[in-house]
């Protein structure tokens, strides 16, 4: 139960309690943008029980950003102490040996994905432009979240593939193993993501295979990385869908009142759609291609 048959502690044993501690760490680092955010409110609601902290957030960007950007940090900072200090690695084995080719093809591949994902929503009439492509929005958001994003697809990226991927693979399990599990914990952290929807789940998992892939066939996580920001950023704050159930900022804003949840992903965004399920599969052949060329 405890060990494998090589006499090794089983990568289970280092997850879960990586894991735990993550969740721990990201409540933890978020509350300063909390308190800050209550102590600038509190005198405006007076006695009011009837308090929504997300509902506040959504009218403070900055303090949204230290109150995530500070979760996230504290993800960042349990990964790199349980990966150097009990699994005994360095960053460069985590896969965090930077690589400009890789991380420049995953933005613009991520980028690319969810603009085209816009256009066939978009030309089909399934979403509906609020605003001219001439007359973007530009906001307090559009930098604090672009903040946010960049720590986002560090900090999952270095746990669900670099801490999880390389756990499992140093107790030599299996490939598939390596992708499904790292993939299958990856979605199940969105699980409790506002609007979740089960094809936004699947979705999830699907795309944690495809990082999965990047992963392994670069042994770097920059193309993930860079994947994972734009896919994230595109989404919620250039063409402004939500991103995994949370409220968008846009440069641009949508309408998918009309349109078909199946493409647009409803409440969800984009990731709860078909669509999203065509362009990851795209993606690895993409990966496949960008591979081939680079060796």
């Amino acid at each position: 139960m405890f060990k494998n048959d090589k006499g090794q502690v089983r990568a289970g044993w280092f997850i879960v309690p990586a894991f735990i501690a993550m969740v721990v760490a990201q409540q933890v680092f978020a509350l300063p943008g909390i308190f800050l955010l209550l102590s600038s409110e509190m005198p405006q609601l007076g006695s009011s029980v009837d308090v929504n902290v997300m509902e506040m957030l959504d009218n403070h960007p900055w303090f949204f950003l230290i109150m995530q950007g500070g979760g996230v940090l504290g993800s960042i900072l349990i990964t790199y102490i349980f990966w150097r200090f009990i699994n005994k690695g360095t960053l460069r084995t985590l896969g965090l040996k930077f690589s400009n080719a890789d991380f420049l093809y995953g933005l613009f591949l991520g980028a690319v994905s969810i603009s085209i994902i816009f256009i066939l929503l978009l030309s089909t009439g399934n979403v509906t432009l609020l605003n001219s492509f001439g007359s973007p929005e530009f906001s307090t958001y559009t930098v604090a979240f672009l903040i946010l994003f960049i720590l986002v697809g560090l900090s999952e990226e270095m746990f669900f593939r670099g801490y999880v991927m390389s756990t499992l693979a140093s107790r030599n399990n299996p490939k598939w193993v390596i992708y499904v599990v790292s993939a299958v914990i990856f979605s199940i952290a969105h699980g409790m993501n506002p609007n979740v929807s089960l094809l936004g789940l699947l979705n999830i998992l699907l795309v944690g295979l495809l990082f999965a892939y990047m992963f392994d066939v670069t042994k770097s996580l920059w193309l993930p990385i860079g994947y994972h920001m734009t896919w994230n950023y595109f989404q919620g704050n250039v063409f402004g869908f939500p991103v995994s159930g949370t409220t968008p900022h846009g440069l641009y804003n949508v309408s998918v009142d009309t349109g078909n949840d199946w493409l647009t992903g409803g409440a969800f965004g984009l990731e709860g759609g078909l669509l999203a399920t065509l362009l990851i599969i795209l993606g690895f052949f993409a990966t496949r291609l960008y591979v081939r060329w680079k060796n």
